[in-house]
């Protein structure tokens, strides 16, 4: 082998990730919340740029001061002032309001504050007894007479440390409860929650049936007492792009740009680019304007790549828009990626948190991306969604007798006839997705 020492050139591609592609990335991947929040602290960090509320259009058209409940039914509105925010208590406030109510020792009033400052969103109490009794000096029966003034507070249920006491407290405050109920809940509940059904009526000499009707008793308890006190921000979802039929047959895709805040340039720093003696301050302004116009940039790249993600989306699934969701077909980000000639991973950041309005409500845009599943129809090569079986599978579950419910193999069974090549382990995964139970968890015994 002959190695020589020397200089030599060589040509070679290479990607390099620079500030304005990493910025473009960024923001091909924000939600449009998220991309609103970014765009407000951009303006906090350079002064060129002005960002203002986004444009509303006629995208919903709605009566003054109406709110229409139950679209197509125009004798069902309610009236504006209904939903007007109003003050929400915590469920500590409810608490303590009660507490107040009570004669106490300034003790007594420390202790329980602070067992109902570890009660959980969904009003369980959460303590490390033994060390709370060594901080408070209590002994383990003064601790529990505690717990006990909690849990006769409202709403029932508050102050349990396990789903079993919460559930206990609600019966203990409820008229003409069965006794097999208190039974199954005090001696049986964790056989009853895995539905272990048999053996409990063997071992207390009941009828299935009876269990049914006591498990129909529980489910009006609530497992989740302090949930309703819970202060959740609602967040409004808006569609980056809209899905119009025209004529019944042709589907047209357009952006709705009323859910971005609008970026200007901020025309007073104009004099003093031209005109200001400082060279540090006008070049200082120079970076924040090369910076502006990336962002302009990047922000038109969002936009059209969106939109051409959306046209293919629009050609693709175009029985969906004019069907509806039982028409969707199969579809992967490689198959867009490759009609747009942009990596895979780039459509992934797009539809990341982007929805769109059709004729059939909103949709993420992952929605329209599903793997395909082998037909058993007369032609060979058709195939079906994954999504269209998830759609088989769920009515095949509401339509079923609860009392014999479908088991996965009678399930794969009546989707073959349908022209459905499902495997059992797919239709239990499917079913997980779902939240739907197995056949065992799901039978009622009547």
């Amino acid at each position: 082998m002959n190695l020589k020492a020397g200089l030599f050139q060589h040509q070679q591609l290479k990607l390099q990730m620079t500030q304005q592609l990493s910025q473009a990335i960024t923001i091909l991947q924000y939600s449009t919340m998220e991309l609103n929040a970014y765009l407000e602290a951009k303006q906090l960090e350079n002064p060129l740029i002005q960002i203002e509320p986004p444009k509303q259009d006629s995208l919903y058209q709605r009566e003054p001061y109406t709110y229409k409940r139950n679209a197509g039914n125009p004798g069902n509105t309610v009236d504006w002032y209904e939903y007007v925010s109003v003050p929400t208590r915590t469920l500590a406030d409810a608490l303590s309001v009660q507490i107040n109510l009570k004669s106490l020792t300034s003790f007594d009033r420390k202790i329980l504050d602070e067992l109902i400052c570890s009660l959980d969103d969904n009003g369980y109490l959460r303590v490390e007894e033994p060390s709370f009794m060594q901080e408070h000096g209590l002994e383990g029966a003064q601790l529990e007479t505690y717990i006990k003034k909690i849990q006769e507070l409202e709403p029932a249920g508050i102050g349990g440390r396990t789903l079993q006491e919460c559930i206990s407290l609600q019966l203990q405050r409820k008229a003409d409860v069965p006794p097999l109920v208190k039974q199954i809940v005090t001696d049986h509940f964790q056989a009853f929650g895995e539905k272990k059904w048999k053996a409990i009526s063997k071992e207390l000499g009941v009828e299935l049936k009876d269990i049914q009707q006591a498990a129909d008793f529980i489910q009006h308890c609530n497992p989740r007492p302090g949930s309703k006190y819970s202060q959740h921000i609602a967040e409004y979802i808006t569609p980056e792009l809209v899905v119009n039929v025209i004529g019944g047959h042709t589907v047209a895709v357009s952006l709705y740009d009323g859910t971005t805040v609008n970026v200007t340039y901020n025309e007073e720093y104009t004099d003093f680019m031209k005109d200001h003696p400082d060279k540090e301050v006008q070049t200082y302004l120079q970076e924040k304007e090369q910076d502006f116009r990336w962002l302009l940039q990047s922000l038109r790249q969002r936009k059209q790549t969106i939109l051409k993600v959306g046209k293919i989306l629009a050609e693709k699934q175009k029985s969906f828009f004019l069907e509806g969701p039982s028409a969707i077909q199969p579809l992967t980000l490689k198959q867009v990626a490759d009609e747009i000639d942009v990596h895979e991973s780039t459509i992934s950041r797009a539809v990341k948190g982007k929805y769109m309005q059709t004729p059939f409500g909103i949709f993420e845009l992952k929605y329209f991306f599903t793997s395909a599943i082998k037909s058993v129809k007369l032609e060979d090569s058709e195939a079906a969604s994954a999504r269209t079986v998830k759609n088989e599978l769920q009515k095949l579950i509401d339509e079923e007798d609860k009392k014999k419910p479908l088991s996965d193999q009678k399930i794969v069974n009546l989707l073959l006839d349908k022209g459905y090549d499902v495997s059992r382990r797919t239709i239990a995964k499917y079913r997980d997705q779902m939240g739907i139970t197995s056949s065992t968890m799901r039978k009622r015994y009547e």
